[in-house]
């Protein structure tokens, strides 16, 4: 056997064992947990073939607490760049077999190369989080190492997709990272993230949590907004990332993968002109006039369970990949709260950001009223969505259903924050507030005044402001409204708007920055 050979040999025994990482044992132990290990699941995300892993043979350089003599190829995760459906794209995959995840600073080294890769590189960076934190062996190194993560995060923001999928443990420093990145998501019942774990929770608070209650995938996803999908299992997070990033460009410069469709720019749904129920203050559901009006009836939403007074997600139209936001009339009227406002004007932000043009669907009867809102800040967490159209230079199309009442008419997207088409149906109702509110407060002395004859004075006057303002011809007699349009054709009006609109430029005043209302 020559010298040659037996180097070759070595390098593949050397290769095999670091694709082991902790040995099977700790695999064996991954999977008995339901848990797949960080190269199946990079497996599993990459088109076949296509992964090129780079630093596989690095080693941590710690000399403390026995680490000395516990040295493993590739130290805790999984790094390299492959292809998902074609497009380049970033990864690094943490290795729970190994110290359990946990940072080190070699660990932290072989992330931001990856991540300084995708942004020079232009394509998206996806990080598969499974750790137990920081090693904490290296001390201020390991947090030094995420320091250097966090940075790298914020310089890519808004240069390219960075996505989080949480596949195990994800606690103290750690979560910075996912939380600057622009997409969570988290697998139930094998995922959580949280600053401090139960047991510290329990020692500072007295108050008995478990890690599920805590800081789990549908908490997270319902209660505080932290993940924008919960998954049911790894594969299923899996695919929902990939069919995610068919959305997305691969990076601020370049627009989104057009997607073929059958589906005629023409269309009509006669049921879209029976939707809006006469009664004003009856529900119905928007999920079935966004799937009326995009390519093939497929809508994919983001943040499902946060907010559900407002959706947002992602569809195409015309082959073309869209946001779509849209009040739901089923969930608290549509109102704008403060959480449904912090889900919109995040959402808003990044299609800006990423040449996405929006879709704005308005039935909004106002801004939730009560101590709680006002106390919580409802005025500052309302002017983030305002502020997130008013700086948008994308496409803009808004449809106006139903409602658009006060200050919550302004924030859905209005003429004036730029709003480059603005459509009505002829049930709008476009005015401060609804007719009731505004002959109460109109007509107060009036109705005080003759006890008697209140109710009929009430009702005169109020089918007199309705007149008025129960409709949209006001507001498109002024130019605030650029048609009102028969509902069947949305489909149609929105494509050909988003057409007209294709060769968009807009600009804005030099600045170092905004300073977006935080």
């Amino acid at each position: 056997m020559s010298i040659q050979t037996d180097q070759i040999q070595k390098l593949v025994e050397r290769r095999a064992n670091a694709r082991l990482g902790g040995g099977a044992k700790r695999i064996e132990a991954q999977h008995a947990k339901g848990k797949m290990t960080a190269r199946e699941r990079l497996a599993l995300l990459l088109d076949e073939g296509s992964f090129e892993e780079y630093d596989m043979f690095v080693q941590h350089r710690c000399t403390h607490f026995g680490m000395d003599a516990q040295h493993t190829d590739g130290d805790g995760v999984v790094t390299g760049c492959g292809t998902i459906d074609g497009r380049l794209v970033y990864v690094f995959a943490q290795d729970f077999t190994v110290s359990g995840g946990s940072l080190s600073k070699t660990m932290s080294e072989k992330i931001c190369k990856v991540m300084d890769m995708a942004l020079r590189n232009g394509a998206p960076c996806i990080g598969l989080n499974d750790s137990g934190g920081a090693r904490i062996q290296e001390g201020i190194d390991a947090l030094a190492g995420y320091g250097e993560i966090f940075e790298r995060n914020i310089l890519s923001s808004g240069v390219i997709p960075q996505i989080s999928m949480i596949m195990g443990p994800c606690a103290g420093g750690a979560v910075y990272s996912p939380a600057l990145t622009d997409f969570t998501l988290m697998v139930k019942n094998s995922s959580y993230m949280f600053l401090t774990g139960p047991a510290v929770v329990k020692s500072v608070t007295g108050e008995v949590v478990d890690q599920e209650q805590l800081g789990g995938a549908s908490v997270h996803a319902s209660k505080s907004g932290v993940t924008h999908f919960a998954a049911d299992s790894e594969e299923q997070a899996i695919a929902t990332i990939k069919e995610l990033l068919s959305f997305l460009p691969q990076n601020n410069l370049e627009t989104a993968p057009f997607k073929e469709t059958a589906d005629p720019v023409g269309r009509v749904d006669d049921a879209l002109n029976s939707v809006v129920p006469d009664n004003p203050n009856k529900a119905y559901d928007m999920y079935a006039v966004i799937q009326s009006i995009v390519d093939d009836g497929h809508f994919f939403e983001i943040h499902k369970d946060f907010a559900k007074n407002i959706i947002v997600g992602f569809a195409h139209m015309n082959g073309r990949s869209v946001g779509i936001v849209a009040n739901q009339p089923k969930v608290l009227a549509g109102v704008l709260d403060i959480n449904a406002s912090r889900k919109a004007a995040r959402f808003v932000r990044f299609c800006d950001a990423f040449n996405i043009p929006l879709v704005t669907l308005v039935d909004v009867p106002g801004f939730l009223c009560g101590t709680q809102q006002e106390y919580g800040a409802i005025i500052t967490n309302g002017a983030k969505l305002l502020y997130a159209y008013g700086e948008a230079t994308v496409p803009k199309v808004t449809v106006t259903l139903r409602k658009g009442y006060g200050g919550a008419h302004i924030v859905m997207s209005c003429k004036q924050l730029r709003g480059d088409i603005n459509y009505a149906w002829p049930s709008a109702q476009i005015a401060v507030m609804g007719a009731d509110g505004a002959v109460n407060v109109l007509y107060a002395k009036e109705l005080k005044a003759d006890p008697e004859n209140a109710a009929a004075v009430f009702e005169a006057k109020k089918k007199e402001y309705e007149d008025l303002f129960s409709n949209p011809y006001q507001a498109a007699q002024k130019g605030y409204i650029d048609d009102v349009i028969e509902p069947r054709n949305t489909r149609f009006r929105v494509i050909r708007a988003l057409e007209q609109l294709s060769g968009k430029r807009a600009s804005v005043p030099a600045k170092k920055h905004d300073n977006l209302p935080l």
